[in-house]
């Protein structure tokens, strides 16, 4: 059976949103993102400021010196994620087999629907522009790469300075001829450097990357070559995941200015830990890899890690070894740019232990109530409602130094 593949995304969604929420910002050129004066990224930029060559993950301050009057929105995730739930809704009312990918990206496999694609794709566009007031772009292929494909070229055609809200087909069968005029980056697993190296042998196109057999691009490119030879011919049998185990969570934040001093530089890590536990816990993991990562100000990042013999989902375990792995590299006076703490090696519900193996069981279970405790205040009163800066060590944090530190 061919199958009907739907790749639904949704146009400058956090901008789509807060027009609804503030409509005098329809029509003008505006972002959301972070303040110039405190090294500020783009997240999204209306149509209207596209014009200008703003986009997104561009420094605020490039944004505004290449559109002056650029107006800056305060991001509101909590609200764009509540609203992202509210728009997949529509999604599942046409089928259980929904893969959302990003906050407002999903694919969506109605290939048991009698309809065609086009007439799925034009109800469920109209639901997300009548009820909720968003414009949303879809692309229709036989698989998702090609569903994903098609939503970009129909989104790189629409009129410019307005929201696309295209829809675009490609009928089973044309795969092949829809891609071939098009540059190869636009299929999956074709980055700079791949793209690079396939111009040095002289393929821009997709077209001329599908005139190369198998056996020559594994050649080339060894294992990539398969996919690339696949890809470049419309193939792909991948399957609609609904659901995707985490691999790692992580928080890190980057200073409005340069920070040495030590105090706040721990007391930020321990900020950044904190949240990444409540998310464990929240989603229901344990870790067994905690990560810290920090970006001097040239730019230069580096990441420490270290594994413990046993999962937990406490904050006190990421908090030491954060601040463990962080007095092993970083040197009193030198200035951060940013600071990150990350977890992996995650596993769902797994039982809670201490660093120490050979902790008392009633010790384990008092560190579980009281995390519990912690989380319910915090969960009432606001992330600020308990403070336990007693616990912050302001000394040398450099630990027994016998438990390895991975780069």
């Amino acid at each position: 059976m061919i199958r009907k593949i739907i790749h639904l995304d949704l146009d400058a969604f956090f901008c789509a949103v807060e027009e609804q929420l503030n409509p005098s910002l329809g029509g003008k050129p505006f972002a959301v993102g972070g303040r110039p004066d405190e090294r500020g990224v783009v997240a999204s930029c209306s149509y209207a400021a596209r014009l200008y060559g703003v986009h997104s993950a561009m420094p605020t301050s490039r944004a505004l010196r290449l559109c002056p009057g650029l107006l800056i929105v305060r991001g509101r995730h909590g609200v764009y994620s509540k609203i992202s739930k509210q728009v997949m809704e529509y999604s599942y009312k046409i089928s259980p087999l929904v893969e959302q990918i990003s906050i407002d990206e999903a694919f969506v496999d109605v290939s048991d629907l009698p309809d065609t694609g086009q007439e799925i794709a034009r109800k469920l566009q109209k639901s997300i522009n009548d009820e909720m007031g968003l414009p949303c772009s879809i692309g229709i292929a036989s698989n998702k790469l090609m569903a994903k494909i098609a939503n970009d070229v129909g989104k790189s055609q629409a009129r410019s300075g307005v929201p696309p809200n295209a829809i675009t087909d490609v009928p089973a069968g044309k795969e092949a001829e829809f891609l071939s005029p098009l540059p190869v980056e636009k299929l999956w697993g074709v980055g700079p450097k791949t793209a690079d190296h396939l111009a040095k042998i002289g393929i821009t196109t997709i077209g001329e990357l599908a005139q190369c057999t198998e056996l020559e691009l594994i050649r080339e490119f060894g294992k990539s070559g398969v996919y690339l030879y696949q890809h470049s011919r419309g193939i792909d049998d991948s399957p609609i995941v609904t659901f995707h185990e985490p691999k790692s969570i992580s928080q890190e934040t980057t200073f409005a200015r340069d920070v040495r001093d030590e105090q706040q530089l721990r007391r930020t890590l321990c900020d950044l830990a904190e949240h990444v536990g409540k998310s464990l816990r929240k989603e229901g993991y344990s870790y067994t890899t905690i990560k810290i990562k920090l970006r001097w100000p040239d730019f230069t990042t580096i990441t420490r890690q270290l594994t413990l013999s046993s999962p937990t989902d406490q904050d006190k375990q990421i908090i030491d070894v954060a601040l463990l792995l962080f007095g092993k590299v970083w040197k009193p006076g030198k200035a951060v740019r940013l600071l990150g703490v990350g977890v992996s090696g995650l596993e769902s519900h797994a039982h809670q232990l201490t660093l120490w193996d050979n902790a008392p069981k009633v010790t384990k279970n008092k560190e579980n109530h009281l995390q519990e405790a912690l989380d319910e205040l915090r969960e009432r009163f606001g992330q600020e409602a308990i403070r336990k800066a007693s616990d912050l060590p302001i000394n040398n944090h450099e630990g027994n130094g016998n438990q390895n530190v991975k780069n």
